[in-house]
């Protein structure tokens, strides 16, 4: 099967149409506006593709996804958030630092050639921000940002993107805190789109294409809560 590409005033094709061989490839373009994104979410498809290639539009099966009634909590974990709500020496925040954290994400890191977080990716997504559909998470000690993750949110269906930590725990301490947040609105799962060591064991777990695109049609159907009012904080462990 060829690889369609897709025009500025084209649809993107229906994710049964993704490549096997690599997995989930299902087309390529140039477009990579506010509004492409939306329909690209809404499709179960995401952008990854690296500096130099053209926008690569991606729909894996099986797909990553964590429960959130799933998440796992490790000892190690509970051991910092029980230090952190005895002792407040980090805070969490929403939407404060957006672009921050998406350079921070993109910064070199010792396991990887590169990052697929380019400045047109950084662009789309900080406008998407802007218009109230992708939200960060920041764990800060006093004035750094020690960690962080983002992503896009339609409706109740929440698209984790890239997390990132410079101390021990900021992350997943994001994640936990997300976590909470989300199932306090309302919220059920959160796509993880690709398989790794690190999101298994926190909880995610691989569904099929199929399983995955209902529920995106069930979720981002429901209307979305007002990221205005919601509060995040260091949740208990």
């Amino acid at each position: 099967m060829a690889l369609s590409w897709v025009e500025p005033d084209q649809p993107l094709p229906s994710p049964i149409h993704a490549l096997r061989d690599p997995n989930g490839l299902l087309a390529a373009g140039r477009d990579l506006g506010a509004e492409r994104l939306q329909e690209a979410y809404r499709k179960g498809i995401f952008p990854w593709y690296s500096r130099g290639q053209p926008v690569l539009w991606w729909s894996p099966d099986p797909r990553m996804v964590l429960f959130l009634d799933e998440f796992k909590v490790s000892r190690s974990l509970t051991k910092t958030l029980r230090r952190l709500r005895r002792e407040a020496v980090w805070t969490v925040r929403l939407d404060t630092a957006f672009a921050a954290v998406m350079r921070e994400c993109a910064a070199p890191r010792p396991d990887q050639d590169g990052t697929w977080i380019t400045r047109e990716i950084l662009a789309a997504y900080t406008e998407l921000h802007r218009r109230g559909l992708a939200h960060s998470v920041e764990v800060w000690r006093d004035d750094a940002l020690v960690g962080g993750l983002y992503g896009v949110s339609l409706g109740r269906m929440f698209y984790g993107e890239s997390m990132f930590a410079r101390v021990p725990d900021a992350s997943k301490v994001a994640l936990a805190a997300l976590v909470s947040l989300l199932r306090d609105a309302g919220f059920r799962v959160i796509d993880c789109q690709q398989n790794t060591r690190h999101l298994a064991s926190l909880g995610a777990r691989e569904i099929d294409r199929d399983q995955f695109l209902q529920i995106v049609s069930q979720l981002t159907a429901q209307p979305a809560p007002d990221w205005r009012s919601l509060r995040i904080e260091i949740p208990d462990a």
